[in-house]
């Protein structure tokens, strides 16, 4: 059984159909791509998939569980995850506590305790703390632990942004652009990070990405989408290579 099984979903805003028929189905452990041109509805699939958008039609099953239409609190607590193209950090918060704010999926003690300060708030305090500091080691953002989110450089806000969808421990991680407005450097270690991150913590990840050598370096199948359909599926070097998908980012000669 496929961990994200996804038939049949469309959408339409008014008279415009964005998604139609979109299908997907992605392996635990796998690292997935999801590529088009702009327009093409990549997000707006993303949108569906967190509960964002409630699908017009169609059927989005995680882990054998039917989550369709759930509300995108709960989508996140049944096991999905994602960043966004323009990162959405807590950026008056530290970089620890942008993680911990991940954490609440799995921590959590009453309000008295808090107000109290019980001794239950500060063994999940201690916890969350040892947690969170575990996961920015990951990422090389330990050493920066209490620096304002807002003060780290553009790279490093990328991988917080990431370091904090981790921690929700989703069992599907969606990346919506993760290498937008990074310079080569940044992108290699972005790819090297990604490929940590399936590996490390067994996860399966389906990101979006216009940069097609991160694409073609680590993604190991790729789905295609134009104007809200899918053009092609299968393995990456096939998929590059069909004469469409060329069409569909270059245009005719």
């Amino acid at each position: 059984m496929a961990l994200l099984d996804v038939t049949g979903l469309g959408i339409s805003f008014g008279g415009l159909r964005a998604v139609d028929n979109f299908d997907i189905h992605i392996e635990k452990g796998s690292l997935y791509g999801l590529i088009g041109p702009n327009g093409a509805g990549k997000t707006t699939v993303f949108n569906m998939l967190t509960g964002v958008y409630k699908p017009t039609d169609g059927t989005i099953v995680l882990d054998g569980e039917n989550i369709t239409g759930k509300k995108a609190i709960q989508i996140n607590r049944d096991g999905i995850a994602r960043t966004f193209q323009n990162i959405r950090l807590f950026k008056e918060l530290s970089v620890i506590d942008n993680v911990k704010v991940g954490l609440h999926n799995d921590y959590a003690y009453s309000t008295l305790a808090g107000i109290f300060r019980l001794p239950s708030y500060y063994r999940q305090e201690k916890a969350m703390n040892e947690k969170a500091m575990e996961i920015l080691k990951v990422f090389d953002l330990d050493g920066e632990y209490d620096y304002l989110a807002s003060n780290l450089p553009y790279g490093k806000q990328r991988k917080l942004e990431i370091a904090r969808a981790l921690a929700t421990d989703p069992k599907l991680l969606l990346l919506d652009e993760p290498a937008a407005g990074m310079n080569p450097n940044e992108t290699k270690e972005l790819m090297e990070t990604i490929q940590l991150i399936r590996d490390k913590f067994d996860m399966t990840i389906l990101l979006i990405e216009h940069d097609m050598k991160l694409v073609a370096g680590i993604c190991e199948k790729l789905t295609v989408l134009n104007f809200g359909q899918v053009l092609a599926q299968g393995d990456t070097s096939e998929v590059l290579k069909n004469p469409e998908v060329i069409k569909a980012y270059l245009g005719d000669d």
